[in-house]
């Protein structure tokens, strides 16, 4: 089930190398540039300025991208500062943050954190932290904490996209109510065929030779994540009306509108969406307008040297 386990956590990680750019000191205009889906170069405040037109922000990120995730920081931080709790009242949110790396049975340690019930290391004992938490993500909890943002813990637990993995869809079924509600509804939905497609030739290029039936348990696990995701934000939008809620995953569920956002659309019909995809340079598509629109209505190529 190797190859299960490497989709549902990052399909993108185990295929794009390491970035050498350093974590700490500041962003430089040299480390990315931003285009917006026709190929024009534009500046992170009109990306910024764009989002107030969203309930749902996505940023898409290679988990090992560095200079990605300082950039979720500073649009998180830029976007608390233009319609947060301190902006004129004609353009005040509430800003949430929405991220993969938290799966929903932590929901409640995460808030007991935020809300300085519990030390760190509480947090960190109780809640499975990605690998990478301390470098890539602590800044955003860290700063959500600090202001008051809301963060969803949005995943579905791990041990449920393997039991897909592993004998499909149904067999959720046998799960209790408990259980249950740390995914997405069942049935959930199903993969688009352009998403299908996607992942089979990602699947492909990870030399996996599976026959067909393990191959849609694969895809289904996959896809238990985005519904669950989608599932989440949905929930969100429903219990924070002026909520803008800004969704940190990888870049597979949610390039080109497919995945995540395709979900989203079951349960949320209406709701607004702004794709950003942050891409290193090396993986970036052509830069023309066509290749830009297929991956998000913004795309940050990050420039930092590849070690």
């Amino acid at each position: 089930m190797k190859v299960a386990l490497l989709i549902t956590f990052s399909l993108l990680c185990a295929l794009l190398p390491a970035t050498a750019f350093a974590q700490g000191g500041q962003m430089r205009a040299a480390d990315f540039r931003v285009y917006d889906s026709s190929g024009r170069v534009v500046s992170l405040n009109e990306v910024v300025g764009a989002m107030g037109g969203a309930d749902v922000v996505f940023i898409g990120e290679t988990h090992n991208d560095a200079v990605a995730h300082r950039l979720e920081l500073q649009l998180l931080q830029a976007a608390s500062a233009r319609y947060g709790s301190t902006a004129e009242a004609n353009v005040r949110r509430e800003v949430t943050l929405s991220l993969e790396m938290f799966e929903r049975d932590v929901q409640t340690t995460l808030d007991e954190y935020l809300g300085n019930l519990i030390l760190e290391r509480q947090l960190l004992s109780d809640s499975r932290p990605w690998n990478n938490y301390q470098t890539d993500y602590r800044p955003l909890i860290e700063f959500a904490r600090a202001n008051s943002l809301p963060v969803i813990a949005a995943n579905a637990p791990a041990r449920y996209a393997n039991r897909v993995s592993r004998a499909g869809r149904t067999s959720l079924a046998a799960l209790s109510p408990a259980a249950k509600a740390w995914i997405a509804p069942l049935p959930y939905g199903e993969a688009s065929a352009a998403y299908a497609a996607k992942f089979n030739r990602a699947m492909e290029g990870m030399g996996g030779g599976h026959d067909g039936s393990v191959k849609q348990n694969f895809l289904d696990a996959q896809v238990l994540r985005d519904a669950t995701m989608a599932y989440s934000i949905a929930q969100a939008l429903t219990s924070r009306p002026k909520a803008l809620v800004i969704h940190v995953t990888g870049l597979f569920h949610t390039e080109g509108r497919m995945g995540i956002p395709e979900q989203l659309e079951r349960y949320r019909p209406r709701a607004r969406m702004l794709v950003i995809a942050l891409i290193p340079e090396a993986q970036a598509p052509r830069l023309d307008a066509e290749n830009l629109k297929k991956a998000g209505d913004f795309v940050i190529v990050t420039l930092a040297p590849q070690p």
